[in-house]
């Protein structure tokens, strides 16, 4: 009766709109016209329309180091759109220029056509290669392909690329013995032949230092055995049951402003389908992150997208509220949500919570912005209608110029049934605000509410370059701690450096233990998780059902030397993180973006869902799926759903209590505490060990102030609990697999 009712509110409060294809279609039109008017000769986006440009003023009369000049320009353009064989051709061309008018270079711009050369041939092994698919006999994309240290199997079979990379980064090396990096790209090129034995020894990296701490079993990526065939560029990725058949989907963006959406629909034998244009999505662009949530409580997952995010003032692209109509379709109703108006900016991160606690999710709305070019970041009150109300964050405590900020996320870091808001930027300080409640407690009004920086008072203050953010609670005391990835670097020489066990300046991650008092502690290198580099899209489940959260980063960063292969960790117990990269192949080495921890098979097991690709227009590369082979550990996955509480249960707080080995201990979840850069699926997957029953579920529901508990739960099972239900309702959901592959390793 209550769920009814719950529907019958959000009915009666959703404004009319066009339908699914007539919005997309306007909000396409929208993102073109917004493209088209920006200057190609600096929009990030047109780097083949800024080629085209320069193929024209070559064909003028030119001086040579006029002509020189140019063609350096052409050669980086056509490398970024993903030409690099033109781009070879250019550049062996102008060497053959200058050689004939017997020029000698600077020492300088030598060593840049040679760098630039060899990033291009890398590149042209990786496309013939690792991104082949069918049209050259033999040629097939292989789930091997960019996996550090490559197997043989991942040799490239095409060669021409790899063997100019050797040779130009030789020619390097000999000009700057010392560069970390040379001797690192190096290193893969002669790896991509099968040649490791062939690395010189002044220049050998040991494949030893990549060796895993832990053997979590090999995870096989499966995505093109499932029919996940999307090939993007950065973006984002949520992993969910979005038309309610008890079945996990697959939705990726791509930050492309033109890049097309996709949408996987799992058909639960094994294989996806793509459903893009079916479900509505077809005009949906771009977008470099996606964020779920269920903005109408009427119980089915909604999706946002963000777009614009690095490009400054050419990254000025509203973003879109797609609503689930139940029916496998989706509307958008950003203009009618009141989403539209000013929200132009661009954007990489959002998270919705209900801050105010009246049982609907509110939205924190991030921009990057800078000192010449702001782009205050914003807060809109939901209107329980399908509308939201913009709300002047500095009049609740929120400085409205938060900075470059890269990653937003919500949690009740003091366990006072509230929602506090973090917030990681890069260049300067992040920050965490404190959710103090209404300003007047006698009379609450969600436009005049309190949050008080307790930055500095919690121990998090200084500055520092951060990304990807999260609350949880990776030791189970019960207390979320906060993770904050780092990215920065002086220059790519740090790649190097960092990949062969060297000191180097780039930003590592932060892990900050809450102290239950207030106040943090920074554990990171205690518990051993700042060994990564420019981590971007990440997660965190639990990949063997041991009850602790694991953490998987996506590293890179626009460059194409910035190669460096994903990062797993596996929690220990809450006792620090076990590189565990090499022994599950995650490592590939192509750019890592948002990442999702999902049990796609519904065989109890957490799997890895990451959408690749870089900035880029033709820094693009398949996406992955890491199947888990299983560990033989004990879990259940509950399915919570609102009464009084938003419906979806953001804000809810899941505490297990289990006897595994004769010794009783605790397992803490949070609803709605994910990644800031990847989505998890809304049921929550928890591993319990070995332990053959739980033996209490309690779940504090943050609105109502009730905790349902729950005794002598049987394990390996999924449940759905109702806020003050006090019982859980078993659910069944089909079970199939993913291929047949044998679990192994393949080293």
């Amino acid at each position: 009766m209550v769920a009814g009712w719950w529907m019958l509110v959000a009915l009666a409060g959703a404004q009319p709109s066009a339908g699914p294809q007539t919005n997309a279609k306007r909000m396409g039109e929208r993102l073109r016209g917004i493209y088209a008017g920006y200057d190609f000769k600096a929009d990030p986006n047109k780097s083949a329309e800024r080629a085209q440009y320069y193929v024209e003023l070559l064909k003028q009369k030119l001086s040579l180091r006029d002509r020189t000049t140019v063609e350096l320009e052409l050669a980086n353009e056509q490398l970024r759109v993903g030409e690099s064989a033109a781009s070879i051709a250019t550049l062996t061309g102008l060497q053959r220029e200058l050689a004939e008018a017997k020029v000698e270079l600077p020492r300088a711009v030598n060593e840049q056509l040679h760098r630039e050369l060899a990033i291009g041939y890398l590149r042209l092994g990786e496309q013939e290669n690792c991104l082949a698919m069918g049209g050259h006999a033999g040629m097939q994309h292989s789930s091997l392909a960019c996996l550090y240290p490559l197997s043989p199997e991942a040799a490239h079979k095409k060669r021409e690329g790899a063997e100019g990379a050797i040779r130009e980064y030789t020619a390097l090396l000999k000009m700057k013995p010392e560069s970390e990096l040379y001797k690192w790209l190096l290193n893969i090129a002669y790896q991509q032949l099968g040649r490791k034995q062939d690395i010189p020894a002044e220049y050998l990296i040991p494949a030893s230092l990549a060796d895993s701490e832990y053997d979590i079993g090999y995870f096989p990526n499966v995505a093109m055995l499932a029919g996940i065939d999307s090939v993007t560029r950065s973006g984002g990725a949520l992993v969910e049951d979005f038309d309610g058949d008890g079945l996990l989907d697959i939705l990726v963006s791509s930050v492309g402003p033109l890049d097309p959406m996709h949408l996987f629909h799992n058909n639960g034998d094994g294989t996806f389908s793509d459903v893009t244009e079916k479900a509505g999505l077809k005009g949906e662009m771009g977008g470099l992150n996606l964020v779920e949530t269920d903005y109408n409580n009427d119980g089915r997952p909604d999706v946002l997208v963000l777009r614009g995010a690095w490009w400054e003032k050419f990254g000025c692209y509203p973003p879109s509220l797609l609503r689930n109509n139940g029916d496998g379709t989706f509307t958008d109703v950003t203009e009618e949500a009141g989403l539209l108006k000013d929200t132009a900016h661009p954007t990489q991160t959002a998270a919705w919570a209900d801050y105010d606690g009246d049982g609907w999710l509110d939205l924190f709305l991030a921009h990057e912005s800078k000192p010449n070019d702001p782009h205050p970041s914003q807060l809109f009150h939901n209107n329980h209608d399908g509308t939201f109300t913009l709300v002047k964050p500095e009049d609740m405590g929120i400085p409205a110029n938060l900075g470059f900020v890269k990653g937003v996320t919500w949690g009740d870091y003091n366990r006072d049934g509230r929602p506090d808001l973090y917030v990681a930027a890069m260049s300067g300080r992040s920050y965490l605000f404190r959710n103090d409640g209404p300003m007047d407690a006698k009379h609450p009004d969600a436009l005049h509410w309190k949050f008080t920086d307790v930055t500095e008072a919690a121990g998090l203050g200084g500055y520092r370059n951060s990304f990807p953010t999260w609350f949880f609670d990776y030791d189970n005391d019960g207390w979320p701690d906060i993770f904050a990835g780092g990215y920065s670097s002086s220059s790519m020489e740090d790649v190097g450096a960092f990949q062969a066990g060297k000191s180097n300046h780039g930003s590592l991650p932060r892990l900050f233990h809450n102290n239950h008092d207030g106040t943090f502690t920074d554990v990171s290198h205690a518990m051993r998780i700042d060994r990564a580099l420019l981590a971007m899209g990440s997660g965190f489940g639990d990949l063997d059902n041991d009850g602790y959260v694991d953490v998987y980063l996506g590293t890179g960063e626009p460059s194409y030397e910035s190669l460096l292969p994903n990062k797993m960790f596996r929690n220990n117990e809450g006792k620090g993180f076990q590189d565990v990269t090499t022994s599950g192949d995650f490592g590939n080495l192509q750019h890592g973006h948002a990442v999702a921890f999902a049990d796609i098979e519904n065989n109890g097991n957490e799997d890895v869902f990451e959408e690749m690709g870089g900035a880029y227009p033709g820094d693009v590369y398949w996406d992955s799926l890491y199947k888990n082979p299983g560990h033989g550990n004990h879990w259940i996955t509950l399915v919570l759903e609102g009464v009084q509480t938003n419906r979806i249960g953001y804000g809810a707080v899941i505490h297990l209590t289990i006897v595994e080995g004769g010794k009783r201990r605790s397992i803490y979840r949070e609803v709605g505490s994910v990644s800031s850069f990847g989505g998890n699926p809304l049921r929550q997957h928890i591993g319990v060990g070995k332990a053959a029953v739980v033996e209490s579920v309690e779940v504090r529901w943050p609105v109502s102030g009730k905790t349902d508990v729950i005794k002598g739960v049987a394990v390996d099972r999924s449940y759905r609990l109702r806020e003050g239900a006090g019982k859980l309702e078993e659910v069944t959901w089909k079970m199939f697999e993913i291929g047949k592959t044998t679990p192994g390793s393949r080293r």
